[in-house]
């Protein structure tokens, strides 16, 4: 086998391949592009297809495809061979600049949000020449943007290399303030920490709900769950660590720095951790990890569930947002220091962050709902619905200090104290990390934990660069006007967090006082998908957006459309495939079984025993749990009627959360007090206990 170094990165036509196989003019004009975002002439994208073409051809590749993220929330790839006719029944490897730099999908049959009518089918993806291209499946992707003939995005790619560039040109203004000219380029990065479970696959197959939803619609608690949180960082049991093993390398081979690997909370979750890079790339990244836990699970054996919320009454997954803002000269601009209260520059940056994230809380929020995140949001497992901060004990301290215009008296930082002399001694961290926040500074970076793990990273870094780069332009404009830099600067910071430290939560967010104390600071509980999405087409929103050209106003409301149509559509799905599996597998399996106890009964009395109080009893509480199960499936399914006669897509978002949702879970009710009486041999759906602890 490769060792590692050989091994990471042999399937991305990277800067190494780059060097080798261009030349010194076509390599610093591709450079020159990748860097400074001038045009990729023609003849410069010629040579570098022909370059690609023979590089993947020699690693066995047959096929490119531009590879892409509609919205859809998963990628895109239409495959065409290399091959070109050559006469005489023979044929040539051929790939041109044009394919490229420019595809020709069919945009209609993607979501529009009403940018496109059906009949506008031409739709463009564009070579996103920042990020490499690579080899899947024996297919050269190349990542690109997605867009309709008109021009407006119909992809998640487009408005994050915007907002990327809008933190980038705020940024650069702010830097130069500071006397800064060496600084080129300033770039958002992001490490999304990635949950997910492991099931048996045979057992996933038997189950209609994972298969068409991804969680489970029924399903009676097990007897042991994670009471212990012995799971926890636990030793990780063969089929799983072979899976991992493989995970890592096909991810390594695809130059993803995939570096932790643990078992979560919950049993047969995990997670993996990446080294976090340049937003768009750890975009492109987080989803062809999402598309390789899946396709090396079914090679396993298994099944990667990537839903919030797969099995209720246990622990959901998230996706935690690392995010942070760095230079091209490897400053990170979030980092501390060993004396944060002497640097105005990272202070200036801190509470830029801190007054985003208060000014736009209720976007942030919007950029982690879904129906699937409804269930797993506010549990012991994520952050509550209500968007706060923690910055610890030594940040929060600075700056209440810098607010009341005292110096700060830092606290001698000891090593850690054991109370075991042979341990080596280490410096203790300056604060203590909050797991309960939607939004910790976790020493260089803030970690955005609200994301469900199957969420896009693009959303809500398409959010934070677009309300940071906002913040940092208002920076820039008052500072330049300034005569006495260093005075408006002080004054700056401090009226910035005095204005917006009720953000600034360090506690347990978990706790009932916080929801209270956070309804008297006057912050946002957008608690369900509902509740928040009219936030993203709100006057604040579309205007924030249309200042850094992220976002057309057409482009957000189309958007809106598609997340609302995303929310019904998914309740609906599940409650179809609710009412199916009650009436094709729940109700059968009772009446078999209340047949087997009528049996046992008559077979008793033919013998002449007139006692058959157990089987009796059983049959009676099944046959009132089995009328009520008809009763609530005949509300289900009227319900689901009547959504249909809901013609405005914020009403029938909210038919769907209030009546359909709500007669769901009732019906989940008895079906699931119903797996605790039916024999097992009788029940068809494998059960929690068996799912959940399948994989040795």
């Amino acid at each position: 086998m490769k060792g590692i170094a050989d091994l990471f990165g042999s399937l991305v036509f990277n800067d190494e391949v780059m060097r080798a196989r261009l030349t010194d003019d076509v390599y610093k004009a591709l450079k020159k592009t990748m860097s400074q975002g001038t045009h990729l002439e023609l003849d410069v994208a010629n040579v570098v297809a022909n370059a690609m073409k023979d590089w993947a051809v020699e690693k066995g590749a047959t096929h490119f495809t531009h590879w892409f993220h509609p919205m859809t929330g998963i990628t895109a790839e239409k495959h065409e061979s290399f091959i070109s006719p050559a006469g005489d029944g023979k044929i040539i490897m051929k790939f041109s600049g044009k394919e490229l730099v420019r595809g020709e999908p069919d945009a209609s049959s993607f979501p529009s949000g009403g940018l496109r009518a059906t009949f506008e089918a031409r739709g463009y993806t564009v070579w996103d020449i920042t990020s490499y291209a690579f080899i899947k499946d024996a297919t050269l992707c190349i990542p690109t943007a997605f867009c309709s003939y008109s021009g407006e995005s119909l992809d998640k790619k487009t408005p994050l290399l915007r907002s990327m560039e809008a933190i980038n040109k705020q940024a650069l203004r702010v830097l130069r303030l500071f006397g800064n000219s060496a600084v080129k380029q300033v770039t958002s990065v992001v490490g999304p920490e990635q949950e997910y479970f492991l099931i048996d696959n045979e057992m996933f197959q038997k189950r209609p709900d994972l298969i068409y939803t991804g969680r489970t619609l029924f399903g009676a608690r097990p007897p042991k769950g994670q009471e212990f949180d012995d799971h926890y960082f636990g030793s990780l049991k063969p089929r799983v660590f072979a899976f991992m093993k493989e995970l890592d390398e096909e991810l390594w081979k695809l130059g993803i720095c995939a570096k932790t690997k643990h078992n979560e909370v919950a049993p047969a979750q995990h997670e993996l951790a990446p080294i976090y890079g340049t937003t768009n790339i750890a975009t492109d990244h987080n989803q062809l990890t999402m598309e390789m836990m899946k396709s090396v699970a079914t090679r396993h054996g298994l099944a990667c569930l990537l839903h919030e919320k797969p099995f209720a009454g246990v622990n959901g997954s998230g996706k935690h947002n690392n995010w942070s803002v760095s230079t091209d000269t490897g400053v990170n601009l979030l980092e501390p220091g060993r004396t944060p209260q002497d640097d105005a520059q990272f202070l200036l940056f801190l509470v830029a962050v801190i007054k985003a994230v208060d000014d736009y809380q209720e976007l942030l929020r919007v950029s982690a709902a879904s129906a699937g995140n409804d269930h797993r949001l506010g549990a012991n497992e994520a952050p509550p619905a209500i968007i706060s901060m923690f910055l610890g004990d030594e940040l929060t301290e600075i700056l209440e200090a810098i607010e009341s215009d005292q110096d700060y008296v830092g606290k001698e930082k000891h090593p850690m104290a054991i109370g075991v002399t042979v341990l080596p001694h280490f410096p203790k961290d300056s604060t203590d990390r909050n797991r309960t926040s939607p939004f910790a500074f976790t020493g260089n970076k803030f970690e955005f934990r609200m994301l469900g793990s199957n969420f896009s990273t693009a959303g809500p870094n398409i959010i934070l660069n677009t309300a940071v780069a906002e913040v940092l332009r208002q920076f820039a404009d008052h500072l330049e006007k300034s005569s006495e830099f260093n005075s408006d600067l002080a004054t700056l910071i401090k009226d910035t967090f005095r204005k917006h430290k009720r953000i600034v939560f360090n506690g347990n967010n978990y706790s009932d006082e916080w929801v209270i104390e956070a309804e008297k600071r006057g912050l946002a509980n957008l608690r369900t998908t509902v509740d928040a999405l009219p936030e993203f087409v709100s006057k604040k929103s579309v205007e924030l957006f249309a200042a850094h050209g992220v976002f057309a106003k057409s482009e957000l409301h189309s958007r809106y459309e598609i997340l609302m149509e995303g929310y019904c559509k998914t309740i609906h799905i599940e409650a179809l495939t609710m009412i199916d599996m009650v009436k094709g597998e729940i109700i059968p399996a009772c009446i078999d079984y209340q047949g087997d106890l009528s049996k046992v009964m008559k077979q008793k009395k033919e013998c002449g025993e007139f006692e058959s109080m157990l089987e009796e009893e059983l049959l009676g509480h099944i046959a009132k749990l089995s009328s009520c199960l008809l009763k609530k499936l005949t509300t289900l399914e009227a319900a689901l009627l009547e959504s249909q006669d809901k013609q405005e897509i914020f009403a029938q978002a909210g038919f769907y959360r209030d009546r359909v949702f709500t007669a769901m879970a009732e019906l989940r009710l008895i079906v699931d007090q119903l797996e605790t009486l039916v024999a097992k041999k009788h029940w068809p759906l494998p059960s929690y206990a068996r799912m959940l602890y399948s994989v040795v």
